[in-house]
């Protein structure tokens, strides 16, 4: 049942009123990723009155969350993000459902997944999700929400809407192929504005308003960009073409037999994944050599000794390694997975070679000068 008394501000709108918000009161949102975007997307939907929310993520708050994750607080660290949020914005209004699916999102779930909701929203931190998430609602014919952050700089887009000749754009009009790895980093590696995010998010729960309501016109076919130190903000038309080179699943079979982590360069090659406990553990081992592969000015440093190389340098310095058991590290495991790779791939079987689960945002006792 509608409550008009929590919705009248939405409701005196000119243009919206009482049957825009039965349209909120009756869609079904997927939100994959309730992290920096997340967070003030969830906020707004929940408060705006969408009918059922779906949550996707699997990681737990960390304290390095809470500069821009501002649904979650210092008490929450350690707890899964679903079960934080959903308590919190059941409290904001609890005259509405929601999911919440505490598991990753990947392609032999993803269509089981996307296929409860009308609308999905794209609040991932990576490339494998963004493409996945992107295949996975062209071919389903979702309509999908993009948002991405770096540093100063935001993007937004709308995707699967059908212009005036029926012709719809995704995430891969836009990038067919995803960069290597190492070209991008992400907010772990680069750092992030605090209030970008929030930004971003509002703009993608904007949109979905927009489009479930009919009010306005979305961003469809489009790319919006804003650089907050300038506020300079532009809006680019989409390609229509993709790259005919570009490999990728245009089936829900071949959507499912898709590995979107090799897909966009990251193989571990059976690389060890070791967590914080083990990380500690065997740095108490003799002969055992902690590489970090971060630039030289980057902190906080572990209170351990170990050896700084950076990943660009890492191949030309590889054979003055002598240590046979070596542990990679980096600021969030993305950089000390693809050292660790690169090491297995030229060092004999003999060396014991692991990555930090995580990396040093998951370990305590840091020095942050």
């Amino acid at each position: 049942m509608l409550n008009k008394d929590r919705y009248d501000r939405q409701i005196k709108l000119r243009g919206f009123g009482i049957e825009a918000q039965q349209k909120l009161l009756s869609a079904r949102v997927l939100v994959i990723g309730a992290g920096g975007l997340g967070c003030p997307v969830l906020q707004y939907l929940t408060a705006s009155g969408i009918g059922t929310i779906g949550i996707v993520d699997h990681d737990v708050v960390s304290i390095s969350n809470l500069q821009r994750q501002v649904l979650y607080t210092t008490e929450d660290i350690g707890q899964l993000k679903t079960e934080v949020a959903s308590k919190r914005l059941r409290l904001m209004n609890p005259d509405i459902f929601i999911n919440i699916i505490s598991e990753q999102i990947t392609s032999k779930n993803a269509v089981k997944i996307i296929n409860e909701y009308d609308l999905v929203l794209d609040c991932s931190d990576n490339f494998p999700t963004r493409y996945l998430i992107d295949d996975s609602c062209r071919i389903m014919k979702k309509t999908l929400i993009f948002g991405a952050i770096y540093q100063y700089e935001g993007q937004i887009a709308v995707f699967n809407i059908p212009n005036k000749e029926g012709v719809t754009t995704s995430y891969r009009n836009l990038f067919p192929q995803p960069p290597k790895p190492n070209e991008v980093p992400d907010c772990n590696e680069a750092g992030v504005l605090g209030v970008l995010p929030g930004i971003i998010g509002t703009l993608q729960a904007t949109e979905a308003i927009k489009i479930i309501t009919g009010i306005g016109k979305p961003l469809a076919n489009k790319l919006m960009s804003i650089d907050l130190l300038d506020y300079q903000t532009a809006i680019y038309d989409i390609p229509i073409e993709i790259e005919s080179n570009s490999n990728f699943p245009s089936t829900i079979d071949e959507f499912e037999l898709m590995n979107y982590e090799e897909h966009c360069g990251i193989n571990n090659h059976n690389v060890k994944i070791i967590s914080s406990s083990e990380f500690l553990e065997s740095a108490k081992i003799p002969d055992t050599l902690i590489i970090d592969v971060r630039e030289l000015d980057e902190f906080p440093k572990i209170d351990l000794p170990y050896l700084s190389i950076p990943l660009s340098q890492l191949n030309e310095k590889i054979f003055e390694i002598q240590h046979k058991n070596i542990i990679v590290i980096c600021q969030s495991g993305k950089r000390s997975l693809m050292g660790a790779q690169l090491l297995q791939e030229n060092l004999s079987s003999e060396y014991q070679i692991s990555s930090l689960e995580g990396g040093i945002n998951h370990l305590k006792n840091l020095k942050n000068e």
